[in-house]
């Protein structure tokens, strides 16, 4: 790590308390009315904040965290991302879209490689979430890849699909399952043979993040690899027979399945076999690939470990080089907020519980994983409750907490940042009491962490990284449809000085983001913002 020197900032007076950064996953700013959850909860504190002096609104989707259009919805990763690097950068969507706008990613080492073991007779498999919801997955990228394998004359192509139900309709996969499969019987001929092989439910198939339950990876690899799982005709056959089964199934949720015919599983993952995993997003990516990649795996028993080409749409860990090989190059972000603080000596302290600790370490850090200086940070994770969310909307907040304000009280760093993955992950879930019971749990925790900062003499901005239970569900011809995905809607952040020694004033910024955060905490910390970032939120008036 090696970034310039930051400057003292002119005027600057210095004071004990610490910086305290807030993220309220998942609350955004959305139309006052009974389906959005942030504001029919009771949030004695967040509506207090709001009225402060030093409150405004930030954009945080589409162009102003990197995304290729003002209809794609924010997410964490790209939101941390820009709160941490203090600019935008092409994301995840963008950069695929651009790698295959320009036909890159067809002369690349790793796609080479996949083309010449598919010539010489091998399958080329292809895993990842079948959607547009264009936060970890776009089906037009799969369909390019799936094309471009036809016109160069691989022969054997096979589709593991992930249900999303989540970002996009709970209840949508036959909106992706039935034109893939039409596509894929339009492709077969000329001795093609393309088809979808196996699938299952986003959150019980293959898609776990930050090793929070490697069942899920490993009822994929069943599915995928060893063609274990209920057996069906095709996808679509699978997916109506469990909505005629369960009325209440959503998508997310649905068991995985294994697409059979007369002679067994139609696409196993066998020696000689190509995988590609098409999601660009990261966190739900990398154990999926330690399970094809990892030579001392023990996660769960793999029963056999085909001798396959192993390769990401992206690398999702460039620290651990996690995949090995990946088609399209992911953002470089360098001298981030972190690598700067360290730089001047700022002690640092990241909390967050297992859903978002990735968030406010990884993503926040640039992608990187790993201190930046261990003498200077501390992270700690809380680990999550192994249900789903909405049986306990509370989540660990308490927890994480009770930490922050043991660590503020302890004086030993200066800035502290953490992450209430709260109403991002029971927003997910739709279940509307559940989403009010969430937010409220984040607003009552404000409150306590809030106290503290205000006894220890320090600062607290406070913001979101998206919106999500700002809207709970949808209504058409007045049937309500719950909405699960995130919103477009803009993300509070407050600044709350409790030592007063700085007369700090908002700037005024024309259409501020999340990306303009980094440069606030670098004045509020005492410091001349970064010049290649974008400009603070607030200054220190000159009257």
């Amino acid at each position: 790590m090696t970034v310039k020197p930051l400057s003292s900032l002119a005027k600057y007076k210095s004071f004990d308390g610490p910086v305290v950064a807030i993220v309220m996953d998942g609350v955004g700013i959305g139309p006052e009315n009974e389906n959005n959850g942030v504001y029919s909860a009771y949030t004695p504190m967040l509506d207090s904040l709001l009225r402060e002096q030093l409150a405004t609104r930030l954009k945080a989707h589409g162009s102003a965290v990197g995304l290729p259009s003002e209809k794609d919805m924010g997410n964490s990763e790209v939101g941390h991302n820009a709160l941490g690097a203090g600019r935008v950068f092409a994301q995840g969507a963008k950069l695929v879209n651009i790698a295959i706008d320009t036909g890159n990613v067809f002369t690349g080492k790793s796609w080479q490689k996949v083309m010449e073991r598919g010539l010489a007779g091998g399958t080329v498999h292809f895993i990842g979430l079948l959607s547009d919801g264009n936060v970890h997955s776009h089906i037009d990228q799969l369909y390019a890849l799936i094309d471009e394998c036809a016109k160069t004359g691989i022969e054997k192509v096979r589709i593991h699909v992930l249900l999303d139900g989540r970002d996009v309709g709970q209840k949508s996969a036959m909106n992706y399952i039935d034109p893939l499969e039409k596509r894929l019987e339009s492709l077969s001929v000329d001795g093609r043979d393309y088809r979808i092989a196996s699938g299952g439910g986003r959150m019980v198939t293959t898609m776990d993040r930050y090793n929070a339950d490697w069942q899920v990876v490993e009822n994929g690899w069943k599915a995928h690899v060893l063609g274990v799982g209920r057996s069906f005709s095709s996808a679509s056959e699978a997916v109506g027979t469990y909505y005629t089964e369960d009325p209440e199934m959503t998508d997310q949720y649905m068991e995985s399945f294994v697409i059979n015919n007369s002679s067994g599983p139609v696409g196993r993952i066998e020696d000689g076999d190509t995988v590609i995993f098409f999601n660009f997003r990261g966190d739900r990516a990398i154990e999926i690939s330690k399970a094809f990649e990892d030579e001392d795996f023990s996660a769960f028993n793999r029963q056999r470990t085909p001798d396959v080409f192993f390769a990401g749409m992206m690398q999702y860990d460039g620290d651990a080089l996690i995949p090995k090989n990946y088609l399209v190059e992911p953002p470089l972000i360098e001298n981030t907020l972190g690598e700067y603080l360290c730089g001047a000596g700022i002690t640092s302290y990241a909390i967050s519980e297992t859903q978002k600790f990735g968030h406010v370490t990884y993503f926040w850090n640039g992608n990187k994983s790993g201190y930046i200086d261990e003498q200077l940070e501390e992270y700690v994770e809380i680990p999550s409750d192994k249900v789903t969310f909405d049986i306990r909307p509370w989540m660990k907040a308490a927890e994480i907490t009770d930490k922050v304000v043991e660590t503020i009280e302890s004086g030993r760093y200066k800035f502290i940042r953490l992450n209430y993955a709260n109403s991002d992950m029971v927003g997910h879930t739709g279940v509307v009491p559940a989403v009010r019971i969430a937010v409220e749990t984040v607003d009552l925790c404000l409150h306590r962490l809030l106290s503290a900062v205000e006894k220890a003499g320090g600062i607290a901005a406070i913001t979101a990284d998206h919106g999500n239970a700002d809207c709970m569900w949808t209504t058409k011809n007045e049937q309500k449809t719950p909405m699960v995905a995130h919103t477009l809607n803009p993300v509070p952040f407050v600044i709350k000085d409790f030592n007063g020694k700085n007369n700090f004033e908002l700037t005024f910024i024309e259409n501020p983001g999340l990306a303009n955060v980094a440069s606030t905490l670098c004045v509020l910390l005492g410091f001349e913002p970064p010049v290649e970032y974008e400009p603070s939120l607030v200054a220190i008036s000159l009257q």
